[in-house]
């Protein structure tokens, strides 16, 4: 899949081991590693597991649109979609099997 960041900042903290184990502590670090590599790796959204660990899920509320995967409790990994229009099913719903883009926006609890 292909990954952006939401910030510089961000972009500049993923790509660097350091400024990730910096930012988030050591353990965390190698969580969102492990994610970065699935979301990488995955030929689409749908192949992002809704099941633990990663358990990809849509963000509700004002966040409608927003997915997140799961890092080490409370946090989470939040991400967008990138394709514009976004692909939707026949019922109205996201079709992921043709979201091949997104881009990270935070590392957070969003609870």
């Amino acid at each position: 899949m292909d990954i952006t960041f939401q910030t510089c900042k961000l972009e500049k903290t993923f790509n660097s081991e350091r400024e990730l184990v910096k930012a988030y502590g050591k353990e965390m670090a190698k969580v969102i590693k492990r994610r970065m590599a699935v979301l990488a790796a995955a030929g689409n959204l749908e192949h992002v597991s809704f099941q633990k660990p990663e358990r990809r899920h849509e963000v509700s509320g004002a966040r409608k649109g927003e997915f997140a995967v799961d890092l080490t409790h409370p946090y989470r990994l939040t991400f967008k979609p990138e394709q514009h229009p976004l692909p939707r099913k026949p019922d109205g719903g996201l079709d992921l099997r043709n979201i091949q883009s997104i881009k990270i926006i935070d590392v957070e609890d969003y609870h």
